[in-house]
């Protein structure tokens, strides 16, 4: 094979030769000519949320997961009670870190092939003064489902509560904007539809809520609060910063911006989940959500139930047809994943399906 698997996968994701080679040069975490791109940086990612007047952005190292910790334990006093709306995976992963965290929490359930209902929050909500915030993925990649952030932000402003948003993988690709929706915080990351590589995550702030966050964090790594505090003061990281990680994702923004920002990302994004759509139907192979709940990042797909299916064979056959794909996250029923994210457009879909049909054929599933 001439050239690396294409990556169908939630992030990491595959990159442009732009993104890779930001991150030949080596960079002094404390130097002037680093802390100017991350402040350039900054200022670009509040552009994509048109944030600069009510929200501040935090970076920090690690996975996004570390981003969505240490926004609960950065914006959710000790004392608070935090209701998480689960309908996936990465919801059921939002109540576990906020338990590990000291946090009392509450599930709100939903079935995985809906999205979380804004009515049913708004009656639990009614129902139970002490929840003071509200954590929601706004596309819980699990499935692929698309959350209402909107009208789950509206609720939550009526109501009084705090709201923190797990936007991983939908940052840069679908619409998000301060000035249609308030959000306490907001977690993204390098990884996802920015195209960067992965190793760092950042949170948007509320800046009406930044001074009641001092001294709610029990990690000194992760506390955001004193984490924007010290880059304020400084133009620097407070620890050691994943500098070829921050050089590539400002090296990705731009290219974001050149493709058009938000709108042109959703474009491409969709057009490649109408294309991988479209060609698996061919196959026989149907997507597990209804369309119109359909996110255009990832597609689970059921699984073939032929008895000649196995999913670790199908992605070694894939895999050596150049593409990478996703195992399935649900429970009960057997499934597999597609990413629709990254630097790849509608012909890699259609070659990617022509790799999974051929994959099929090797395996003796019928079509």
């Amino acid at each position: 094979m001439d050239r690396d698997p294409i990556l169908l996968t939630p992030g990491p994701l595959t990159t442009t030769l732009r993104t890779k080679l930001a991150m030949l040069r080596d960079w002094g975490s404390w130097d002037s000519e680093f802390n100017a791109v991350t402040a350039r940086l900054r200022s670009q990612l509040l552009d994509i949320v048109h944030g600069h007047e009510t929200h501040v952005v935090v970076p920090l190292q690690g996975s996004g997961t570390f981003s969505v910790e240490a926004a609960v334990a950065t914006v959710v006093p000790r004392d608070g009670h935090v209701l998480v709306l689960d309908n996936g995976a990465y919801c059921k992963r939002a109540f576990k870190l906020t338990q590990m965290m000291g946090r009392r929490a509450t599930v709100l359930a939903f079935s995985e092939e809906e999205p979380v209902s804004p009515s049913a929050l708004n009656a639990k909500l009614a129902e139970d003064a002490s929840i003071t915030h509200v954590v929601m993925i706004h596309c819980e990649t699990g499935t692929g489902v698309l959350n209402p952030l909107a009208d789950v932000a509206a609720v939550c402003e009526q109501a009084g509560r705090g709201l923190i948003v797990d936007a991983m993988s939908s940052f840069g690709a679908i619409e998000i904007d301060t000035r249609k929706v308030r959000f306490d915080a907001l977690v993204a990351a390098s990884g996802k539809c920015l195209e960067g590589v992965p190793g760092m995550g950042f949170v948007f702030l509320r800046k009406a809520i930044l001074d009641r966050c001092a001294g709610n964090s029990q990690s000194l790594a992760m506390d955001l609060h004193d984490q924007h505090v010290y880059m304020e003061k400084t133009t620097q990281w407070r620890f050691t910063p994943p500098t070829h990680v921050m050089v590539a994702l400002a090296e990705a923004v731009a290219q974001h911006v050149e493709e058009g920002g938000q709108p042109a990302r959703l474009a491409r994004y969709s057009e490649n989940c109408r294309t991988l759509i479209e060609g698996m139907r061919a196959l026989g192979l149907k997507p597990f959500l209804r369309p119109e709940v359909q996110a255009p990042i990832i597609v689970t797909f059921h699984a073939p139930t032929d008895p000649a299916y196995d999913f670790k064979r199908f992605y070694a056959a894939a895999k050596a047809r150049g593409f990478i794909l996703y195992p399935g996250k649900l429970t009960q029923v057997e499934t597999f994943r597609v990413g629709c994210i990254g630097a790849i457009g509608s012909n890699e879909m259609r070659q990617a399906v022509q790799a999974m049909a051929e994959a099929l054929q090797e395996m003796g599933v019928a079509g």
